[in-house]
């Protein structure tokens, strides 16, 4: 027989009341998405075996608030996401706590078990994350803690359970090469992200259909990937322009990486778009105010986050969004960083 003075964990609890753990989370948090009979059955177990939570006195008041998690919050991209989740959160009247993963210091990283034991202890609504890879532990432990979850340009494997909101971005990367095929580009380069993430790979594949319905081979010396800045953006570019047969048009796949592009463009005496065609991706602000403005493939990021926190506030009160992986349009808005190409010499 087991220690009768042994302390009884959630997991007795649930064994007890013939249910999963994630559900007598649940109902332990008081969420609202529990069938009432279920819920009286797991009260009552609680109260039969006496069970006290060990994660500390919980707040009241506290269910009215979301965590939200995002990879740093230094470039324009984040901003915008975080722009339409505090919109979201105004309307819905959601508080919203912000943490980064780059952060220094503090006493427990955001997503470790610590920390989503703590969020859980305050009894959030759940977790919204922004251009992260979350781990399968990550995933069951926020289910097991009874927190809805929703993820914004997931970075990783869309596991089972993880509703997800980004943008079209194969439709997207297939805009802005058939754009720069269009005006009679046949070498063009692709300055990538890292080639884990999720939304760079997609946008590749768009590149590569383009391509294709193009009757253009993809020549896979010009596809490099660095990463979000204009530093990488650079290094891209110089790589690229630096072939023997070098790209007339460069496509980035995303903002930052098309103002690096830029930068390379005027440290090597290239003229854009006269000696080379440049194609972002995001349309941040910034896209506008460049010399030239940027031709670029918008994606609605401020909507991403306010649909991300909507679907999220739904999850916790119990109810099935739309769609657990929802996809906003993508469209290519046509500056003056673009151009036929140059005469070949």
């Amino acid at each position: 027989m087991g220690d009768p003075h042994a302390r009884v964990t959630l997991e007795d609890v649930a064994l007890a009341a013939g249910v999963s753990k994630a559900t007598a989370s649940k109902v332990l948090n008081k969420r609202p998405n529990v069938d009432p009979r279920t819920r009286q059955k797991v009260e009552e177990t609680i109260s039969a075996l006496g069970y006290v939570p060990s994660t500390g006195p919980r707040e009241p008041h506290a269910d009215v608030a979301v965590d939200v998690v995002f990879d740093s919050m230094v470039s324009m991209y984040s901003l915008q996401v975080l722009n339409g989740i505090l919109t979201a959160s105004r309307e819905l009247g959601v508080e919203v706590v912000v943490d980064v993963l780059d952060r220094e210091g503090g006493a427990e990283t955001p997503l470790s078990d610590a920390w989503l034991t703590r969020t859980a202890a305050r009894r959030r609504l759940g977790v919204l994350v922004v251009s992260l890879a979350l781990t399968a532990r990550q995933v069951r432990t926020v289910e097991e803690l009874g927190l809805s979850l929703v993820s914004v340009d997931l970075t990783g494997p869309m596991g089972a359970g993880l509703a997800s909101v980004a943008s079209t971005n194969f439709a997207g990367g297939t805009q802005a090469t058939e754009h720069l095929v269009a005006l009679g580009h046949r070498r063009i380069g692709f300055a990538g992200l890292p080639a884990q993430i999720a939304a760079s790979r997609e946008r590749l594949h768009g590149y590569r259909n383009a391509l294709e319905l193009a009757g253009i081979d993809a020549d896979p010396a010009l596809v490099v990937h660095g990463g979000f800045t204009a530093e990488a953006g650079c290094r891209m570019a110089r790589e690229l322009l630096a072939r023997p047969d070098p790209p007339t048009a460069i496509f980035a796949a995303c903002d930052g990486a098309a103002f690096g592009v830029f930068e390379a463009a005027r440290q090597l005496g290239r003229r854009v778009p006269e000696d080379l065609s440049i194609v972002g991706f995001d349309d941040v602000e910034p896209a506008k105010l460049s010399s030239p403005p940027l031709t670029t493939v918008h994606q609605p990021i401020a909507d991403m986050g306010r649909v991300a926190l909507r679907t999220l506030h739904t999850l916790a009160h119990g109810g099935t969004p739309d769609s657990p992986h929802i996809q906003l349009a993508t469209h290519l808005v046509v500056r003056d960083s673009t151009a036929p190409p140059p005469p070949r010499r």
